[in-house]
């Protein structure tokens, strides 16, 4: 695949203080840190965008990888003007983050990894491939029950079926090309090889019943970085950023907000 150059990904800020670039997940868009903005940006520039090919932002000429989001984050960076910031990311935003410090440690104060995966089983792989293979021979409805089960407590979908049905709506609006990609790229990416090398103080945060991005996982996560704090969120699952986005915007504030 030819290295391709940078996407100008459409942005919003928020906020004043030091800046903190928010990177959201798999077919969603900047509108998933929502139920957050108000909190964190009492003490934050918040800078949130819409990945390539994903709410405001235009698609990639062809498919892309890790590497590409990377560059596209650090393109917003550039045009932002911050020399250096702190990096929250939910999911596929949180290997975005960490990939991005080590290319670029300078411009890195600290790290979010908020229900991310990494050092997955034979198994664990196996499960998350067959969702993507799922997707692609019966299309992406079809398989969103699966992923409303992963990402929502029964007593939140109960409570907020608006929410999930926004949700739902923001991956079925997706083009079908783009979300496929990013979720191949959420289903190989294995950051364990070179997690040692991400020197940037990190908060590694899960929900103890996140099917795909278990505390196991980040357990993994949290010793693998040199520098990281783990925080497991009882009962919540994967969508923490609108189940939980006070708990979680409180734990930003405090680790991110000592490291400055």
């Amino acid at each position: 695949m030819m290295r391709q150059v940078p996407v100008e990904c459409d942005f919003t800020l928020h906020g004043e203080g030091p800046p903190l670039f928010l990177i959201h997940g798999i077919g969603a868009a900047r509108d998933a840190w929502r139920f957050m903005v108000p909190l964190l940006s009492r003490h934050f520039t918040l800078v949130t965008y819409d990945l390539r090919g994903h709410g405001a932002s235009p698609p990639a000429a062809e498919a892309f990888g890790l590497d590409e989001l990377v560059l596209d984050l650090e393109h917003l960076r550039q045009r932002t003007g911050y020399e250096r910031a702190h990096f929250a990311g939910h999911s596929l935003g949180g290997m975005i983050g960490p990939a991005y410090a080590r290319r670029f440690p300078d411009r890195v104060i600290s790290l979010g990894l908020l229900s991310t995966a990494a050092g997955r089983t034979s198994e664990d792989r196996r499960k998350v491939l067959g969702v993507v293979r799922a997707m692609e021979e019966k299309g992406i409805p079809q398989v969103l029950d699966t992923l409303v089960d992963r990402w929502f407590t029964d007593a939140f979908i109960a409570a907020n079926p608006e929410i999930v049905r926004r949700r739902l709506a923001q991956v079925v609006e997706t083009d079908p090309a783009v979300f496929l990609n990013v979720f191949r790229i959420y289903a190989e990416t294995e950051m364990m090889p070179w997690l040692h090398e991400v020197t940037a103080p990190a908060l590694v945060l899960t929900g103890e019943n996140d099917g795909g991005c278990n505390p196991r996982l980040n357990r993994h996560i949290a010793e693998a970085l040199p520098d990281a704090e783990l925080v497991i969120l009882p009962e919540y699952k994967h969508a923490t950023l609108l189940e939980a986005p006070d708990r979680v915007s409180e734990h930003l504030v405090r680790f991110m907000g000592s490291r400055q």
